[in-house]
């Protein structure tokens, strides 16, 4: 549905090689933030248009949903501010 109103679906991810900050964010878009034990299923990755990471270092390789979700508002508010500037 997200899709058919023209969003792009993003989804985080440990996986993946897209770094948060090199992927563009500023345009309509929705983002997917799994939980803290497992990420997002396996059927809704398949359904993101891309994936994100946001990298890890040490021993803990998750945060808090919540965490992951202020942290990639973050990012979209810095990209959308830089590019209306």
């Amino acid at each position: 549905e997200l899709k058919e109103k023209g969003m792009w679906v993003v989804g985080t991810d440990l996986e993946t090689d897209n770094m948060y900050t090199k992927t563009n964010l500023t345009g309509d878009i929705a983002v997917v933030i799994g939980n803290e034990e497992k990420g997002i299923s396996r059927l809704v990755k398949e359904e993101c248009d891309i994936l994100v990471k946001i990298p890890m270092i040490g021993k803990v390789q998750s945060l808090n949903a919540s965490v992951s979700a202020g942290i990639i508002i973050y990012e979209i508010v810095r990209q959308r501010l830089e590019k209306s500037q």
